[in-house]
């Protein structure tokens, strides 16, 4: 058998990527880029992509040049490589010329010299032809239906004349029962210009006689698919000139393909094949191989060959296995992983044999090009179709593999049960094309309204709205930084020159700056704040809760313990408040991680903060949102703090909307100090007293509000088990924090009052905080020559948004925003951050931004009652 590569006929087919190109017109404030976008702006172009894909695919498919050759063939091995290997035929077999049949004689002469003897015609190679002749007369003697030998024997025997004259003599007596090979060669005296049969020497030939051509057809991926009588086709197809190509058909290609010639040979009727691709059983050795040597030993012929009868009714194949000969091909079955080794040439005349006479010969769906080029160009169209109108990525994506993956398979089951090839790598090629333009537009679309996107959002970055998503969405972050140093080194208020942001939330920032109209240009803080809408109506609202918050704090700021407000003016659409500088730590790093705070200590802060929030309440204000965090141990004096006034409004505030008379409460808390009637929206004055008790109870406990247990009917706070404490102060405790608010301490002056007898106990160094008293203050310029950035005693600022760290972020929760809530069923239906309470303590701990209509006498009516059914709740 022969292949060879010189007649691997390749038609180059160059193709260049089109290039698109487009115009702009020149016009003030319009880019390239703009124009690119408004070129991509629609799914047209995506759309128009996957018609190009597929007009190409079926272009291509039809024209079936070299490349998409090589593709499907290697698409073919990779289908027969799946199947794996199928039962071959029992009713052929090869006479292998192996390695063993090459070194026999050898090897049988150093055992026993007369044994040797039989194989003296196999001594050397080449062997004798008398070796044939001896091999061919027992097999056809013993019944095989036909003998072929794949040698080509067109030079005369180097052994002499009566060599060929034994071999000779068998062919005649067995004529046209025995099939010998020929050869398709290159013309050495015309090289690449011509092409003869070498045909088996005069000297051997009979009447009748059969002989067959052994060439096969290596493809574009350079293997071995198709039947060896399709190669004097392909190979007529070199000559240009229709008349050359006729005279080779005529002169040259005489003879018809060996596995043809042997089955004519064989006297077996075999159905006319419909394709031209070889059905292959399996890999190499998938055919009954016998060794060459044991026709010519006695022992072996009488023994498992039972003197020939095994080759009875049989097609016998006689031809190279052996490594020295190198008679191996590249077939869908070789060269992987899975099947490295070639196959040799006698074995691949077996596997074409099988195929013809068992009618599995492999043919195309579709014969005619154009068919196959319109059904791909409908499966391309139809599968793009369905891809491109899912809009969700990821799903678009899983179909396109689907759509990828059933073309596949469908082609895989056509090619194994059916023996039908469908057109498969290009279309398949082409669907994942589609998708893949169809996504990156969609891609680029995106990028491009994204730029856009960001450029209105820097455009308006003062818009509140715009801000909050700034704020909530990580795509935008760098807008933020860009928008951060903007802000620094600005003027605010034509006055306060930024220096350094402290932090920001939702709808707000603090931000560190000095007063450059101030001797020494001291340092301040400025709290910029932005309505949640851009509504008229809100905005008008926004405005006048600004304006209410800073005369609540400029009263509030008389305090010698809470911050004073410097100024509050607008800046564009924001609104600032100007405070002072606080140098100091937050409480949090007083309370303790392992060891409870002594009894004493508890009672002086509670104390403390009792005189503080006892000023505040007097002024008809609850701060609803007392934590360890806003509070400050101030660095100059020692002095707690109270800071974040954020959520300060005073309890009524009469506003009027049109004719309309409306109420407001703006309240806010944090998890595990908030009582239940300030996340139902009704904050009351001890409100900040149960903060407060909860803050006593984690000095005492070493536990954090929100992880202390609550009792499932009453919904009191579980504590006293985790805390050493006297019973006089816990009794005092548990009515601070009791859940009904009625049965709770009323006033700070009720809780100052009740801890009179435990103040009078306190050690004599302990400070009396009693004796702080309101005063106006002037200011110095101390806060400035204070460090803002000592790690142990950080700087914290009456803030808005001043979480700097995981705990605070956690915990602060930012109230500047709409009044929305106009009726109570709107309280009912407001959303809470913590929306999974379904106890007491949860309902306890929850913190919810809202907005709620209260009347001066709510006190009686609006209460939160401990009752089981709304503890369930």
């Amino acid at each position: 058998m022969s292949s060879a590569p010189k007649w691997k006929f390749w038609k180059p087919n160059p193709t260049s990527a089109p290039t698109q190109r487009t115009k702009h017109q020149t016009k003030t404030g319009t880019s390239t880029s703009a124009g690119f976008e408004r070129w991509i702006k629609t799914n047209g172009l995506g759309h128009l992509l996957v018609g190009v894909w597929a007009l190409s695919g079926a272009i291509a498919t039809a024209l079936n040049g070299s490349l998409v050759q090589s593709m499907e063939r290697q698409a073919q091995t990779l289908f027969f490589q799946l199947r794996g290997a199928v039962p071959a035929p029992k009713n052929i077999v090869i006479l292998a010329i192996d390695d063993d049949s090459m070194t026999q004689w050898k090897n049988s002469y150093q055992v026993d010299p007369k044994s040797a003897a039989n194989l003296e015609t196999i001594k050397n190679w080449p062997w004798k032809r008398e070796a044939y002749a001896i091999a061919i007369e027992r097999l056809m003697a013993a019944g095989a239906k036909t003998v072929a030998l794949d040698i080509v024997l067109d030079l005369p025997s180097s052994y002499g004349e009566a060599d060929d004259a034994a071999l000779q003599r068998v062919l005649q007596k067995y004529a046209g029962q025995v099939t010998l090979a020929a050869s398709y060669e290159e013309d050495e005296t015309r090289p690449g210009d011509s092409t003869k049969l070498i045909q088996p020497g005069t000297f051997l030939e009979t009447k009748p006689m059969s002989v067959g051509s052994i060439n096969y057809f290596i493809e574009p991926n350079g293997r071995i698919h198709r039947h060896g009588k399709e190669f004097p086709k392909l190979l007529g197809q070199q000559y240009s000139d229709p008349e050359l190509a006729k005279a080779f058909a005529e002169i040259v290609a005489t003879v018809p393909s060996f596995d043809e010639a042997i089955l004519q040979a064989a006297g077996l009727s075999y159905p006319q094949p419909k394709g031209d691709t070889i059905f292959f059983y399996g890999s190499a050795n998938s055919f009954e191989i016998i060794p060459f040597w044991n026709v010519l030993d006695p022992s072996n012929w009488n023994s498992y060959l039972q003197q020939g009868q095994y080759f009875k009714d049989k097609i016998v194949l006689i031809g190279p296995t052996a490594t020295l000969l190198q008679d191996f091909h590249p077939t869908p079955f070789s060269e992987s992983l899975l099947y490295p080794q070639r196959m040799s040439g006698v074995e691949l005349h077996a596997h074409a044999i099988a195929t013809l006479l068992q009618g599995r010969s492999i043919a195309e769906a579709m014969p005619n090009p154009a068919q196959r080029g319109l059904f791909v160009f409908i499966g391309i169209v139809g599968a793009g179709f369905l891809i491109t109108r899912i809009k969700n990525l990821p799903v678009r994506l899983g179909l396109a593999a689907g759509a990828v993956f059933a073309w596949g398979g469908i082609s895989y089951a056509l090619f194994v049960y059916s023996r039908v090839i469908l057109p498969t790598t290009v279309p398949v090629l082409a669907i994942a094309l589609s998708s893949l333009s169809y996504g990156t537009l969609g891609s680029i679309r995106d990028y491009f309204k994204q730029l856009k996107i960001r450029r209105t959002i820097k455009q308006y970055s003062s818009s509140p709205i715009v801000r909050e998503m700034i704020s909530q969405t990580d795509e935008f972050e760098g807008l933020l930084e860009e928008r951060e140093l903007e802000m620094m080194n600005t003027l605010l208020g034509g006055r306060y020159k930024t220096i350094e942001k402290l932090g920001s939330g939702g709808f707000g920032e603090t931000i560190i700056a000095e007063d450059t109209q101030r001797p020494g240009n001291p340092r301040c803080v400025v709290k910029v704040l932005r309505p949640a809408s851009n509504n008229p109506k809100m905005w008008e609202l926004a405005r006048r809760l600004f304006i209410k918050e800073a005369e609540i704090l400029e009263k509030l700021g008389q305090h010698n313990q809470i911050p004073q407000l410097l100024a509050h003016f607008e800046e564009g659409e924001e609104f600032c408040l100007v405070q002072e500088l606080v140098v100091g730590r937050p409480l949090t790093h007083e309370l303790p991680l392992l060891v409870p705070l002594s009894e004493a200590k508890v009672i002086d802060i509670v104390q403390e903060l009792l005189m503080v929030l006892k000023f505040i309440h007097s002024h008809g204000v609850i701060h609803r949102d007392i934590k360890p965090d806003n509070i400050i141990r101030r660095q100059s004096d020692g002095k707690l703090v109270l800071i974040d006034f954020g959520a300060v409004k005073e309890l009524n505030i009469q506003l009027t909307e049109g004719e309309q008379q409306t109420e407001l409460t703006i309240g806010i808390g944090t998890k595990g100090y908030m009582p239940n009637e300030q996340a139902a929206g009704n904050p009351k004055y001890n409100s900040d007293i149960y903060a407060l008790g909860m803050i006593a109870i984690q000095a005492l406990t070493v536990t954090h509000p929100a992880h202390l247990p609550s009792s499932p009917i009453t919904g009191e706070v579980i504590w006293e088990d985790k805390a050493t404490v006297s019973p006089k102060l816990a009794a005092i405790i548990k009515k601070m924090v009791r859940y009904n608010f009625r049965t709770r301490y009323q006033s700070a002056t009720e809780v100052l009052e009740a801890l009179k007898p435990l103040i009078a106990a306190l050690p004599p160094d302990f400070s009396n905080s009693s004796k702080v008293q309101d005063k106006r203050r002037t200011h110095s310029d101390s806060s400035k020559d204070t460090p803002l950035h000592n790690p142990p005693d950080s700087t914290h600022i009456w803030s808005e948004a001043e979480a700097d760290t995981p705990q605070e972020v956690q915990d602060s929760t930012h109230i500047w925003s709409e009044a929305e809530a106009d009726t109570p069923q709107e309280v009912q239906d407001s959303t809470r951050i913590w929306s999974e309470a379904e106890t007491p303590q949860d309902v306890q701990d929850s913190t919810r931004i809202w907005s709620d209509v209260v009347t001066p006498q709510d006190d009686a009516e609006d209460s939160t009652m401990p009752k089981k059914a709304q503890a369930e709740e």
